[in-house]
């Protein structure tokens, strides 16, 4: 398992349009999982020891920033061939037991995870209501054990900058996580 670190935010930069299927049964595309002030993409899976350590947290945070216009949306991009724990279906009954508050897509092709320039799981981006970059870092102290419970929450405070002013924070500390899982050749 290759553990990696997200570059700096890029600030301004438009996201990627996508159109992906989700464990609903849906396609969604970019503009459908927008809120008015935003949008949240992360790049999950289901096996990674650092998204389970945080998932709770996704989910809580990402039920917060509904209720301030940022919409959020979940992709996930490992070759399910090689981890077979990241599966569709996997990724359905994942969604299912944890009451996903949000579309989770498989990015089969991987393409949608190389136009975002996604290195690992979790990896955030965090968009203002004009789709341009706002946010690249944590979501907390947490890593592949979930930090204690009071520590500051990097990401929804970041993204509730952007939801309140358009601008995400200057200084932003970099998520970790394992390497998206390509696909050979």
């Amino acid at each position: 398992m290759v553990s990696l670190e997200t570059p700096v935010c890029d600030f301004g930069q438009p996201a990627p349009d996508f159109s992906l299927p989700g464990v609903d049964g849906k396609t969604w595309t970019r503009d459908m999982c927008k809120g008015p002030n935003g949008l949240l993409v992360m790049f999950i899976c289901n096996h990674c020891p650092y998204v389970k350590a945080v998932r709770e947290r996704i989910i809580r945070d990402a039920r917060e920033l509904a209720g301030l216009g940022i919409g959020s949306v979940a992709i996930m991009s490992n070759d399910p061939a090689d981890y077979p724990e990241d599966s569709f279906e996997n990724m359905q009954r994942v969604a299912a037991e944890y009451d996903f508050p949000f579309p989770y897509l498989f990015d089969e092709s991987q393409a949608v995870a190389k136009a975002f320039g996604a290195i690992c799981t979790p990896d955030f981006f965090g968009y203002d209501a004009s789709l341009g970059l706002q946010y690249r870092g944590r979501l907390d102290e947490s890593r592949k054990e979930t930090a204690p419970a009071d520590v500051r929450r990097d990401l929804f405070l970041g993204m509730q900058q952007v939801a309140e002013t358009g601008h995400g924070p200057a200084e932003q500390i970099p998520s970790v996580g394992c390497s998206i899982k390509w696909r050979q050749g």
